[in-house]
């Protein structure tokens, strides 16, 4: 299990002249199953790990292990395929159960490659939809929590119930365009604000910024995946501790989403549903 520390200097708007540690820990979890405590697991790895959980933490959690914890599992054997899975399937060499369970989780595909579907979910581009047999138990599928900005809230509460003041994030691993590998992506919020609007602050030069916003929960997403890793860690949970984010009440990941009609990439790119 990886750990990483760093230092920053906190953001020149908000100077206090003190150098702030980023630390993000990985929590290596039991086998979860459906129906399973997260939040008791996370706290009883946490203490056997030796990794103490902090007021104003940050918890970083896979959408695969919230998912699973909630029952989201399919038996790909009590599958059928429609004729539009099987004709995906043949196209880009996916199972065709998999390919049915795909089409009934995504609000659209895009198109694809071997192996793999282009989706939106959520107004999330995401492979397959976020259906993914890595990780699941043979012959079956994990799926995202059917709400995951509410999973998130959830949790929160949960960990509060435990006497934790803490910040929750789900998140799963995308990919970007032109990019070789994966990163991650911020799929429910709970106690920081997951964007930083820079409009309108000046660079070095005085210029005003006119567009510019920071994908904070992305950010974060992504530095924690570099210690949950992808495969056969059984390191689901991340505890992030000392970024610098707006912690506070009412924040949801919907801040984060941009219409189509102004993304960069959607705007061009069309959505054209196969």
């Amino acid at each position: 299990m990886y750990n990483i520390n760093l230092l920053f200097c906190c953001n020149p708007t908000e100077q206090t002249g003190v150098d702030t540690h980023l630390q993000i820990f990985g929590i290596k979890l039991p086998l979860v199953q459906p129906g399973d405590d997260l939040v008791s697991l996370t706290i009883e790895s946490s203490k056997r790990s030796g990794t103490q959980i902090l007021d104003r933490d940050i918890l970083v959690f896979s959408a695969k292990v919230v998912g699973v914890s909630q029952g989201r599992l399919l038996e790909l054997s009590k599958i059928s395929p429609s004729e539009k899975a099987k004709a995906l399937a043949t196209l880009y060499n996916l199972d065709p159960s998999f390919t049915e369970v795909v089409l009934r989780e995504a609000d659209a595909v895009l198109g694809g490659v071997e192996y793999a579907l282009l989706t939106i979910k959520k107004n999330v581009v995401i492979a397959n939809a976020g259906v993914d047999q890595s990780n699941a138990p043979l012959g079956y599928v994990a799926l995202w929590p059917e709400d995951p900005q509410r999973s998130a809230e959830d949790l929160r509460g949960r960990f509060r119930e435990n006497g934790l003041d803490v910040a929750v994030l789900i998140t799963d691993s995308r990919t970007l365009p032109m990019r070789m590998g994966n990163s991650s992506v911020a799929l429910g919020v709970s106690g920081f604000r997951p964007i930083e609007d820079l409009r309108g602050r000046k660079d070095l030069y005085g210029r005003a910024m006119r567009v510019k916003r920071l994908a904070v929960a992305d950010n974060i997403a992504s530095a924690a995946q570099l210690v949950m890793g992808e495969t056969s860690e059984q390191t689901p949970v991340a505890v992030v501790r000392g970024a610098p984010v707006q912690y506070g009440e009412g924040f949801r990941i919907d801040e984060a989403i941009i219409p189509m009609n102004e993304c960069l990439i959607m705007h061009i790119v069309g959505k054209r549903p196969l």
